[in-house]
C-alpha cells in the first residue's frame, strides 16, 4: 500500500526549513492537498470573489520536534523525572511560537498588500488571523474557493489545495479554511439539533435491546455483564481512601445525555450509597442535559458510561461528566480541549473553524456565551468512548490535536480512548478506497482517530465467550461488534510499542495484500489495552438493555486507573499521567491478562487475530489490578 506515513515529530507537510527570503524571490510550495472529496459532499459552484472570508494562519510551534522525549522524561518508569509533571504555564512557555516565526508570516502578508490593520495575533501568538476577501485569500495562496453542498443540505467553503512561498511554508502548519471540511453535519429536517453521536458518525454503542430478567451472578457474566462481573475479572475489589484529592472525568458531547432516573435505577440494582447521586458535570460551551429526547441514541452511551464509571470507582470517588457543546452547534475534540487549557484556544493545539464549532452560536437555541477557554479543570485520568475515522481529518489537523494529548500528559492527565466498534474497518463500517475515499465497500483498512495518536490509550473489547466463566480467559469481542485495531495512516510508531509490535509482526506475518493496510511495519499500532465490551445490562430510559462496544471497555478501564491514582495519591505519589510508556515496559506487561483469541473483522476479511503477547485486536490483554496496582505503588 502506499505509505500515508508522516513521522509525527517532524511533521511540516514533507517540506524543510528554510531562512526568511525576499518574497518575490521564494518560489511557491504545495502546502496541502486534499486527494478527493469527503463521503456525502459534491461541489456545488464557484465563490464569489468579492465574499468576505477569515484566513487564519495556524504559526508553527516552537520545541514541538522534542515533545515525545519531553513526555517520556516524565512517563517512563525508569526516568528520574517520572511523575514529575509539568503546570499549565510551563507548557505554554515551551512551545509557544517563535517571534522569528510570527515576524516571517507577516512580513510576508504585507509585503503582498496586507495592511497592518486587517492583521490579528491571537492572545497566544498561535494564530494569524487576517480579514480578507475570496478574491484576496486566492491570489494569496495560490487557491480556488468553491461552495460544496452535503446531501444533508449543509453548505461549507473550500479549496481542493493551497500553496506558500518556500520561505514561509516551515512557519505555518496550516490554513484555514482551505482544505478542511466541517464534520458537523446535520440530519435532514433537524436543523435545531446537531447529529446524534458526534464526534464522528457511527460511533456510538450497539444494543441487543431489552432484559427481561437480571442475571447479577457470577456465574452467568457469559450472558450478561454486571459490575461484580467485571470486579471478578478485573480484581477491582477497592476502597478509594483519597476521593477528594482525585479525579475521574467522563466526557459526553451533546446530543448525548444521562437520565438521572436512569442512574438511579442502576444503583438501585448494583450499587451502594449511589442512589440520587449525579455526576459533577462541568459545561462545555453550552453543554447541558437534555430531557426532551429519550431514547438509546440519546442516552445509551452517557448512560453506560456514566452507570459503570460511577459504580466502579464507588460512592467514595466523585465523577466528573464534562458535557461539551450545545444542541445546535454541537462540538468536536477541540472544543473540550479548549476548556481544559486556554493556550490551545485559537492554536496551541488546533482550533480549526472550519472543523470545530464556532461560539457564541447565534442560532436560535444555541450557546450565546463566550467560548469555554481553560475554564475547566482537567481530570487525572479522562475516558472518551468516542472517535472519528482518520482518514477524514487531514493529517496537519490530527497531528495538532494529538500534540495536545501529549502537553496534557506531560501535565499527569491520563487520556483514554475507545478503539471503535467496526473491526479493521472505520466507524459505520466504512473501508478506504485505492483513491482515499470511503465507502461501505471499500477494501482498505480504516484506522479511528483520536485511538491512533501514540499519546493516548487506545481501549479494545474482550468478552466472556458464550458458555465461559469468568475465570477463563476472554476472547476477543465478536458480538454486535468488533474490537477496533490495526496501523494508522498517520503516525509513525512510537518508542514504547516498538519492541511489543515487532514482535507481534515477526511472529505472525501478516498474509494480506500489501496494499489494504498500512504493511510498512513503522506505523502506530492500536489499540494498547482491552477491557470487556459485550452484554452489559445498562440502564436506558427506565428499561435494562444489553450493550456492547469499546465505549463500555474504556470507562471501566479509566475507573481501574483512577484507582490506581488514589492508592498514589494517599502515599503522597504523583498522578500516573500518560501510561503507555509505563505499561509496555517489561515490568508491567505481565500485569496484563493476555488475549488469543479472536479476530477483527472488517473491509471485507477476517481482520487481525488476538494471539500471545501484545496484538492489534486487544492489545496488551485486560488491566488486572492487584498486580498493576503494586507495579505503580512501587514507581
Amino acid at each position: 500500500m502506499r505509505s500515508f506515513l508522516l513521522p509525527l515529530l517532524s511533521f511540516t507537510l514533507g517540506l524543510a526549513t528554510s531562512a526568511i527570503a525576499d518574497p518575490t524571490l521564494s518560489p511557491w510550495r504545495l502546502h496541502e492537498k486534499r486527494s478527493n472529496i469527503p463521503a456525502g459532499w459534491t461541489r456545488a459552484r464557484k465563490l464569489d470573489s468579492s465574499m468576505s472570508v477569515p484566513l487564519r494562519f495556524a504559526l508553527a510551534q516552537s520545541n514541538i520536534e522534542n515533545i515525545e522525549s519531553l513526555l517520556y522524561d516524565v512517563s517512563l518508569p525508569g526516568s528520574p523525572n517520572y511523575g514529575n509533571h509539568w503546570s499549565a504555564s510551563q507548557i505554554a512557555a515551551k512551545f509557544a511560537p517563535k517571534p522569528e516565526t510570527i515576524e516571517t508570516v507577516r512580513s510576508w502578508l504585507i509585503e503582498s498588500g496586507v495592511e497592518p490593520h486587517r492583521m490579528k495575533i491571537s492572545p497566544t501568538k498561535g494564530w494569524l488571523e487576517v480579514a480578507s476577501t475570496v478574491e484576496e485569500a486566492e491570489n494569496l495562496l495560490l487557491a480556488e474557493y468553491h461552495v460544496y453542498d452535503h446531501e444533508t443540505g449543509t453548505k461549507h467553503i473550500a479549496c481542493e489545495s493551497y500553496h506558500l512561498p518556500e520561505h514561509v511554508t516551515p512557519h505555518v502548519d496550516f490554513v484555514t479554511p482551505t482544505i478542511h471540511f466541517d464534520t458537523r453535519i446535520q440530519k435532514r429536517g433537524q436543523y435545531s439539533k446537531i447529529s446524534i453521536g458526534q464526534p464522528g458518525q457511527g460511533s456510538t454503542p450497539q444494543t441487543a435491546g431489552p432484559i427481561s430478567n437480571i442475571l447479577n451472578q457470577i456465574e452467568d457474566c457469559d450472558k450478561q455483564i454486571t459490575p461484580i462481573c467485571l470486579r471478578t475479572l478485573y480484581g477491582l475489589w477497592y476502597e478509594p481512601v483519597a476521593g477528594d484529592k482525585n479525579s475521574y472525568g467522563i466526557v459526553e458531547y451533546t446530543p448525548q445525555s444521562y437520565v438521572q432516573s436512569d442512574l438511579d435505577m442502576f444503583a438501585k440494582n448494583f450499587s451502594t450509597g449511589l442512589e440520587g447521586v449525579s455526576p459533577t458535570m462541568i459545561s462545555i460551551d453550552g453543554g447541558s442535559i437534555l430531557t426532551s429526547d429519550l431514547s438509546f441514541d440519546y442516552n445509551g452511551e452517557s448512560n453506560l458510561d456514566l452507570e459503570y464509571g460511577m459504580t466502579l470507582v464507588t460512592k467514595g470517588q466523585n465523577v466528573t461528566l464534562y458535557q461539551v457543546g450545545d444542541a445546535v452547534e454541537g462540538a468536536s475534540f477541540n472544543t473540550f480541549l479548549d476548556a481544559l487549557d486556554g493556550t490551545y484556544c485559537t492554536y496551541d493545539g488546533g482550533d480549526d473553524p472550519s472543523q470545530d464549532p464556532v461560539y457564541p452560536d447565534t442560532a436560535s437555541g444555541g450557546y450565546d456565551g463566550a467560548e469555554d477557554c481553560g475554564t475547566a479543570k482537567p481530570a487525572n485520568v479522562i475516558s472518551t468512548s468516542y472517535g472519528y475515522n482518520e482518514a477524514e481529518l487531514s493529517p496537519a489537523y490530527a497531528i495538532r490535536q494529538c500534540n495536545e494529548y501529549a502537553k496534557l500528559g506531560m501535565m499527569g492527565v491520563t487520556f483514554l480512548f475507545s478503539s471503535g466498534d467496526a473491526g479493521v474497518a472505520g466507524n459505520g463500517g466504512y473501508c478506504l478506497n485505492a483513491d482515499g475515499t470511503e465507502s461501505a465497500d471499500g477494501t482498505i483498512f480504516n484506522p479511528t482517530f483520536p485511538a491512533t495518536c501514540p499519546y493516548v490509550t487506545a481501549v479494545g473489547a474482550t468478552q466472556v465467550s458464550p458458555g465461559q466463566t469468568v475465570w477463563e480467559p476472554e476472547n476477543a469481542c465478536e458480538q454486535y461488534i468488533y474490537s477496533g485495531g490495526g496501523f494508522s495512516n498517520y503516525f509513525s510508531m512510537p518508542l514504547y510499542q516498538k519492541e511489543a509490535v515487532e514482535g507481534y509482526l515477526t511472529a505472525n506475518p501478516i498474509s494480506y495484500p500489501k496494499d489494504i493496510y498500512n504493511s510498512t511495519g513503522t506505523s502506530r499500532a492500536y489499540p494498547d489495552l482491552s477491557a470487556n465490551g459485550a452484554n452489559y445490562d445498562v440502564a436506558i430510559d427506565g428499561i435494562f438493555q444489553l450493550v456492547y462496544g469499546t465505549s463500555a471497555a474504556s470507562p471501566v478501564v479509566g475507573a481501574i486507573l483512577t484507582m490506581v491514582n488514589d492508592a498514589r495519591i494517599a502515599q503522597g505519589k504523583p498522578t500516573i499521567g500518560f501510561i503507555n510508556p509505563t505499561i509496555y515496559s517489561a515490568n508491567f506487561v505481565p500485569g496484563f491478562k493476555d488475549v488469543t483469541n479472536g479476530t477483527n473483522p472488517g473491509c471485507g476479511t477476517l481482520g487481525f487475530n488476538a494471539t500471545k503477547g501484545w496484538d492489534p485486536v486487544t492489545g496488551l490483554g485486560t488491566p488486572y489490578f492487584p498486580s498493576l496496582l503494586s507495579k505503580w505503588l512501587s514507581l
